[in-house]
């Protein structure tokens, strides 16, 4: 029987949080995209540094930057972004995740759009601009997990969490996009439509998302409550100031802080240091491989969702507690991505053999989604925001301290041998945070998550539900 097109959508409509948790992942999409762009546009952007008098495709106006101030350049971003974790999640507690997500994500794209005249203006100008955006940049994620912690009930939080992957699908489209378009059009062209585009996703992040379900002006009443109930009594409608002393003194957000610099170690390594083996070891232009440069990228972002879609099941059918559910998945989201290292550098020998390694390794690294990810909305769904934006904040350091590894070993000589130990170190700091996590962390809800009149009044149990004692009311977890 065929039905029309309205009654089917009226049927079998998606529920209202599909859609937020579909912005989310736009949001981290064009976090990703603001964030990648200026990589591949400053190529086109400046003169050549080597003696080749082959002519230059006209791509628009050069400037002759140095290696030295390219450097300073691309490191701009991430000097802004360093600042605005914690302070990211702060201002999405007390302000509203739709906000502070929508508002700097809207920034920054007027910023990129004003990129090309910044260049007109001088580095100095670009440099600020670059700062500025990654200052703004810095607070989506906190402020995602801050809707997440309002909007996901807890047999779907993996699939939420998931969502943030959207970042590694903007890396995997961004890159060759703004490729074709300054091949086209020029590189000032790859900054206005990146910009334009997120300028208008913002939009509609403003009329799709709010803060919480009892903002939202089109979510049914029973979608609105099944979340509220299922949220249980561990969200407060208070603004509270974050308790950084309890927190950073909680061996449970000890053993996640570890648990997600170990998994932004081994990421980090796997994106930079990798493909230097890659392209001066083996002589492997990855950059030429087409497919092959993104496939690790794409095997993360699916599995992610798979992984994240069976944690979820496994919570609904209460097959496992959440505690055990979180150290049982740090066999897929470390510790296997970690022996994969070690099986790089001992049969590290072919390039389409290491490519195959790495695809594998980022891949189950996916799992991260049902780990370091969203144990934060375990701990202190008060604070997730707050959480991440800690654990983000000493997770960026490996993309300084990482290269600094890689330096020490290959000082001497560049060799197999050299990188052998290099793949070693990877992996002890990939695997030794998980086993620590694996013993001291949890998933229950820690009690400086609440007032001091609430504390010890919610406590999980090994169901892996909550129970509220103060009304003997037991939610699901």
């Amino acid at each position: 029987m065929i039905i029309s097109a309205a009654t089917y959508l009226k049927k079998y409509k998606p529920p209202t949080r599909f859609w937020v948790a579909s912005m989310l992942f736009m949001a981290c999409l064009l976090n990703y995209m603001m964030k990648v762009n200026f990589s591949i546009n400053l190529v086109a952007m400046v003169e050549p540094t080597s003696n080749d008098s082959t002519p230059l495709p006209d791509y628009g106006q050069r400037y002759n930057w140095s290696q030295h101030d390219q450097a300073n350049l691309l490191g701009a971003y991430f000097y802004g972004y360093l600042i605005t974790s914690v302070p990211g999640g702060i201002l999405a507690e007390r302000f509203g995740g739709k906000t502070v997500a929508g508002a700097t994500l809207a920034a920054s794209a007027i910023l990129t759009v004003l990129t090309p005249l910044s260049a007109s203006l001088g580095m100095g100008a670009v440099f600020a601009v670059r700062f500025v955006i990654g200052l703004l940049g810095g607070a989506t994620y906190p402020s995602c997990h801050n809707i997440i912690s309002q909007w996901a009930p807890p047999d779907e939080k993996g699939k939420f969490v998931a969502a943030l992957m959207g970042g590694t699908f903007g890396t995997v489209i961004t890159l060759p996009l703004s490729a074709v378009i300054v091949e086209s059009m020029g590189w000032n062209w790859a900054f206005y439509i990146s910009g334009i585009f997120s300028f208008a996703i913002c939009i509609i992040w403003f009329l799709v998302v709010a803060d919480t379900p009892a903002k939202h002006k089109h979510i049914s009443i029973d979608e609105q409550k099944y979340i509220e109930i299922s949220l249980g009594e561990n969200l407060s409608k208070k603004r509270k100031w974050p308790p950084f002393l309890k927190l950073l003194t909680s061996l449970p957000f000890i053993a996640l802080l570890l648990l997600h610099y170990g998994n932004m170690w081994g990421l980090t390594f796997l994106i930079t240091a990798a493909p230097k083996f890659l392209s001066e070891v083996l002589k492997f232009q990855l950059a030429k491989a087409g497919f092959l440069s993104s496939l690790p990228h794409l095997a993360r972002l699916l599995l992610a969702f798979g992984f994240g879609a069976v944690a979820d099941l496994i919570r609904r059918k209460s097959w496992l507690q959440t505690t055990k559910l979180r150290k049982s998945f740090c066999l897929f989201s470390h510790i296997i991505p970690g022996l994969f290292l070690i099986l790089l550098g001992l049969v590290g020998r072919d390039p389409y053999v290491c490519v195959t390694i790495i695809t594998l390794s980022l891949g189950f690294n996916g799992a991260a989604s049902v780990t370091n990810l969203q144990n934060s909305q375990d701990l202190a769904p008060n604070y997730a925001g707050t959480l991440y934006g800690v654990i983000n904040l000493f997770g960026t350091t490996p993309g300084f301290f990482s290269p600094l590894v890689v330096a020490s070993f290959t000082h001497d000589e560049n060799t197999l041998e050299q990188w052998k130990y290099v793949f070693f170190v990877g992996s002890a700091v990939y695997i030794t945070p998980a086993l620590f996590f694996m013993i001291f962390g949890t998933a229950a809800v820690q009690p400086w998550n609440f007032d001091k009149k609430n504390d010890d009044k919610t406590i999980e149990l090994e169901t892996g539900q909550t129970v509220a004692p103060e009304n003997k009311q037991t939610v699901p977890k």
